[in-house]
C-alpha cells in the first residue's frame, strides 16, 4: 500500500516534450500581457506555460482551452484529468514490468488493427510510459503514425509519478481540452483573450528538422498559414503570443509585429554535442507602449 501523496502548489507537465517551454518561462512570461480575457494553447505540446500561469493564480476565474492535433498526447491529458487514479494503477503495472522486451511490446501496439479499440486509459498510459522510457523522451511517428522511437538507457525511469500527475489533473479541471487543428482556435476567441502559439519550429537548417511529432508536416506553408491565423487574431484585438525559431524567414514573415530574441537550452538533440544555448524569437501583436 503506498503511502498518501501530500501535494504541493507546484504544477508541472506530466510528459517531456520536445520544445517544452520550462527553461524559457522566465523570459517569456514577462512579455505577456498582465490582463487577459480567456487562454488558449493551440499546440499545448507538454503545456509547461499553462501550469505555470496556473501555479501563479493567473487563470483564476478564465476559461482555458488547450489543443493539440496529436489525439494520443490529447487523451492522455484527457485521461489525467478526468480518471487520474485509474491511471496511476495502470502505470504502476507498467512500472513492474518494464524491460526492453516489454517497451517494444508496448510500442508496437500502435501496429495492431484494434489499437484504437483499447481503453482511454491503456492508450494514455502507453503514451507516458513511452515518454519516460524512450531514447531522449521524445514522441516521433512515422508516416503511418507510428511510435518509431527506441528504448532510452535510463536505470530508474520515473514511470509513475503521483504527485506531477494528480496536481496536473487539479489544473485541468475546468479546461477545455480538444483533439484539433491549431485553426479552430478563430472560432473560440474574443477581444482580449490571449493565445499562445508553439508550434513545430521553422528549421534552422534543411536537415536540422525534427521529424514531425503528429503525423502532419508543419513546414514553409504551414508556417504561413499559421502566420495567417495570428494576423486574424491580431485584428480580432487579441493578444497573441508566438514563439519560433530564430531564422531570416520566421523574422521577416512577421516583421509587421514585435519580435524579442531570447535564448533556450535545447537538451531533446541526439548528439550530446550539438546541445547548448540557441537563440529564439518571441512574436507578439501588441506593440508596447514606449
Amino acid at each position: 500500500m503506498t503511502s498518501p501523496i501530500i501535494l504541493k502548489n507546484d504544477y508541472q507537465p506530466f510528459v517531456k516534450w520536445v520544445g517544452g517551454k520550462r527553461g524559457l518561462l522566465s523570459q517569456i512570461i514577462p512579455l505577456l500581457p498582465p490582463n487577459f480575457n480567456n487562454y488558449f494553447e493551440p499546440f499545448v505540446g507538454g503545456g509547461a506555460l499553462f501550469f505555470e500561469l496556473y501555479t501563479r493564480g493567473l487563470l483564476k476565474d478564465k476559461e482555458v482551452f488547450l489543443f493539440d492535433i496529436n489525439a494520443e498526447l490529447i487523451n492522455a491529458y484527457n485521461v489525467v484529468k478526468n480518471y487520474p487514479n485509474q491511471l496511476l494503477n495502470e502505470l504502476e503495472i507498467f512500472k513492474q514490468k518494464h524491460s526492453k522486451e516489454f517497451f517494444y511490446e508496448v510500442r508496437s501496439w500502435d501496429r495492431e488493427s484494434d489499437f484504437l479499440q483499447r481503453s482511454d486509459i491503456q492508450r494514455a498510459s502507453r503514451f507516458i510510459y513511452l515518454n519516460k522510457t524512450c531514447f531522449n523522451g521524445l514522441y516521433r511517428v512515422n508516416k503511418n503514425n507510428q511510435n518509431n522511437v527506441p528504448i532510452g538507457s535510463y536505470k530508474n525511469p520515473n514511470i509513475c509519478d503521483y504527485e506531477v500527475i494528480l496536481n496536473a489533473s487539479l489544473a485541468l479541471q475546468n479546461a477545455n481540452i480538444l483533439n484539433v487543428s491549431y485553426k479552430e482556435v478563430l472560432k473560440y476567441t474574443s477581444k482580449n483573450d490571449l493565445i499562445y502559439f508553439d508550434p513545430p519550429y521553422y528549421p534552422l537548417t534543411q536537415t536540422a528538422s525534427f521529424t514531425s511529432y503528429s503525423e502532419f508536416e508543419f513546414l514553409e506553408k504551414q508556417q504561413i498559414e499559421l502566420y495567417e491565423v495570428f494576423k486574424s487574431l491580431s485584428e480580432k484585438e487579441c493578444n497573441v503570443v508566438h514563439s519560433n525559431s530564430d531564422t531570416e524567414f520566421i523574422k521577416d514573415l512577421y516583421k509587421d509585429f514585435e519580435i524579442k530574441e531570447i535564448f533556450a537550452n535545447r537538451f531533446i538533440n541526439s548528439k550530446s554535442d550539438s546541445r547548448g544555448k540557441i537563440s529564439e524569437v518571441i512574436i507578439k501583436n501588441l506593440k508596447e507602449n514606449k
